[in-house]
């Protein structure tokens, strides 16, 4: 929020490019007249823009109204600016998580992209790439971060919408809502309190003094009250809200007795809502008076907000519910009738935290927390949707994936080339040329298409988020958001289950085909080339489990650093951003290519963290595929000096936690004009006889 203050523009510092700046610069550098900014009576969220007391426009931050997930499974919070035309006068991103943003993309880049949206209507279709048409604009998308913009893009409009219909700036043309859900009352279920939080039937707003200290940075108010620096994590209020009207939630938490009473004093399209809480701050506030409303807590639904005076309260003094601890505020606020609330829709309870900084001067902040009751205590009538209903009542992720439909497709299409290869690969390594032929083709698509073009290069860092979110909770969406990502690390866990590591690092990479491609045509040039001995080369194995252990430990504290970190991956440089990047990302980059003209595959071989975190459950793969002899290693060593990467070892077996599953040795194990076994072989069957009689050749073992 931005407060209820006057704001001198000679004062106010320029937007900077490539910094966080605060929402009141935003409201500065698009409005340069604009003196006074007041939160609008009825809705604080939004802000009225006033110059010399003439209204000039609105401005607001897309959080308050819009919590869509992003790339890195947070939110992105955006300025938006509106004039009383209801066109956008700018939209700035003040706050965002996204690692190619973070390290990577300059951040003028995304503000760039923001840009392109001034003068646009809040009510107008706008989407990312494409041509504009009569119905829709379309606006330049930002390579390397196209989910990242789509959901940018998706906040602004749907909230501007939101906002510009509230005002009534546009027509609410949006979805309409759909029937209001009729709540189960012919159920009971004795529950505990631990189970009605963990169900969500209760759900939890913890705020501590340093979070709100935080929020109020770059305002009036930052250093009002602020916390000591060890009472920072201290709270300044839990507070717990349920939805009372459903019988198990209700009974379980009023006591027979009681909800019977609630339930006589509800009329028809009436709801009960308990709010509950411990700490110093009070969410009824100590300047309620009789006859007032509730400044601190009001409902918002479908944009619109319900607040609540003296008569939508009553006192809670007794609870029943098995484990809930002791509260020292407890209230029931009543939804009237005129609300049209919806008890199966999504609501939020907002909490106003409010500092003084003048004897009439003050700034606010508000925190949500959202409710959606449990689909097992309503339900709804199927609505008569028209097609361009169902296309835009869809989340975020399933637009996503209708946009990428065709990578997705071409995508799967050579997974199953793949997938072919390796169940016919002795058929298939028995035609040498051909064999190579579809290697090197299938790693210019890997390269081309699923790096370059579709920006499928896997990451440490999706490794890592995916252990925090197990960790810190997990959400489907945060995965789905990247459609081409998903598929990918869906075939490549259960490849590795099946065959292990190897054939995603031999076959999946973008930056190990780039790698292996340009050996090849450094060996066609008769580029010198030098073998690790195997001494060093297994010690060099070590240094790529290291930089896996700093990263994870890292990300344990701070997912932020660890992502940085993570720039010992050239991926982002080679194949996510094309090598367009300041000098050090890119002579890195290059380094380790040129290195690899002599020697092939270093990164992968020796620093690749991605390497080591997929090699870790190779051990428990179920297939061994590659087939080997008695003989391999003793006498014969043609394998192990052939392996580009050095995976066999000198006794003749294969290590699958560094092999690539290039097939070589498998090509070179059924030629019988190169295998020594096999020339005996065919050697004895020419002279009718075979080696058991001739203790200077080798006779043939199939050992697998």
């Amino acid at each position: 929020m931005f407060g209820g203050v006057s704001v001198s523009t000679a004062a106010a510092a320029p937007l900077a490019n490539y910094e966080p700046v605060a929402a009141r610069q935003v409201i500065t550098e698009a409005m340069p007249d604009v003196t006074e900014i007041q939160p609008r009576e009825g809705n604080r969220a939004i802000q009225e823009l006033f110059a010399e007391g003439e209204l000039k426009g609105y401005a607001y931050q897309s959080l308050d109204f819009l919590q869509t997930p992003a790339y890195s499974g947070k939110p992105v919070n955006i300025v938006v600016v509106l004039d009383t035309e209801g066109a956008i006068v700018a939209a700035h991103v003040i706050e965002h998580h996204e690692p190619i943003l973070l390290v990577g993309i300059p951040e003028s880049k995304l503000h760039d992209f923001t840009d392109q949206y001034i003068g646009l209507k809040a009510d107008q279709r706008v989407t990312v790439g494409g041509s504009s048409s009569e119905t829709r604009v379309a606006v330049d998308g930002l390579s390397g971060a196209t989910v990242t913009v789509m959901v940018v893009n998706e906040i602004i409009m749907k909230s501007a919408h939101r906002v510009g219909a509230e005002l009534g700036l546009v027509k609410n043309s949006g979805k309409a809502r759909p029937p209001i859900a009729e709540v189960q009352t012919d159920g009971f279920a004795q529950k505990s309190w631990q189970t009605l939080t963990g169900e969500g039937s209760v759900r939890r707003l913890m705020l501590t003094r340093g979070q709100v200290d935080n929020a109020f940075k770059g305002t009036a108010a930052e250093g009002v009250d602020q916390a000591e620096a060890g009472e920072r994590e201290e709270p300044l209020i839990d507070l717990y809200a349920a939805y009372l009207n459903v019988p198990t939630i209700g009974r379980n938490l009023l006591g027979e007795s009681q909800y019977q009473w609630l339930m006589t004093e509800l009329r028809e399209g009436e709801h009960a809502i308990a709010v509950v809480a411990n700490g110093d701050y009070s969410f009824k506030g100590s300047g309620y008076v009789r006859g007032g409303i509730f400044d601190r807590i009001q409902i918002r639904q479908f944009g619109d907000t319900f607040n609540f005076r003296d008569l939508d309260y009553y006192r809670l003094s007794d609870v029943y519910a098995e484990g809930m601890p002791d509260f020292g505020e407890m209230a029931i606020f009543i939804v009237r009738q005129q609300y049209s609330f919806d008890p199966g829709t999504e609501w939020t309870l907002e909490l106003t935290v409010k500092r003084q900084t003048g004897p009439l001067d003050s700034e606010f902040q508000v925190f949500p927390l959202s409710y959606q009751l449990p689909d097992q205590y309503y339900t709804r009538a199927e609505p008569v949707l028209t097609e361009e209903d169902m296309l835009a009542d869809q989340p975020m992720w399933v637009q996503v994936w209708y946009q990428r439909e065709f990578q997705i497709v071409v995508l799967c299409l050579g997974l199953g080339v793949l997938l072919f290869i390796l169940f016919f690969q002795d058929w298939l390594v028995q035609k040498p040329k051909m064999m190579r032929w579809i290697r090197h083709g299938f790693l210019v698509y890997t390269l081309v298409f699923i790096g370059w073009y579709a920006l499928g290069q896997l990451s440490i860092v999706n490794v890592l988020t995916f252990v925090n979110s197990l960790i810190r909770g997990f959400t489907w969406e945060t995965f789905l958001i990247d459609p081409m990502l998903f598929v990918l690390w869906a075939v490549v866990a259960g490849i590795i289950l099946l065959w292990g590591r190897a054939v995603f690092c031999g076959w999946l990479c973008p930056f190990g085909a780039l790698q292996e491609l340009l050996n090849e045509i450094a060996r066609k040039f008769k580029v010198p080339q030098y073998t690790v001995p195997f001494t060093w080369h297994e010690r060099l194995w070590a240094i790529k489990y290291i930089i896996l252990l700093v990263l994870f430990g890292v990300s344990l504290e701070s997912m932020a650093t660890a992502e940085r970190l993570a720039e010992v991956e050239p991926f982002k440089t080679s194949i996510t951003l094309h090598f367009d990047r300041s000098w050090p990302f890119v002579s890195y980059a290059v380094l380790l290519l040129v290195v690899n003209l002599f020697t092939r595959k270093v990164y992968c071989r020796y620093l690749c963290p991605l390497g080591a975190a997929l090699a870790l459950p190779t051990k428990m793969r179920v297939f061994d595929w590659l087939k080997r002899r008695k003989e391999c290693g003793n006498p014969c060593r043609l394998c192990d000096h052939e392996c580009e990467v050095q995976a066999i070892h000198p006794d003749g077996h294969i290590n699958y936690m560094e092999c690539h599953y290039c097939l070589d040795c498998q090509m070179t194990y059924f030629d019988d004009h190169k295998c020594p076994p096999l020339i005996v072989k065919r050697r004895g069957k020419r002279r009718g006889h075979n080696a058991p009689g001739h203790p200077e050749e080798i006779p043939v073992t199939q050992v697998n």
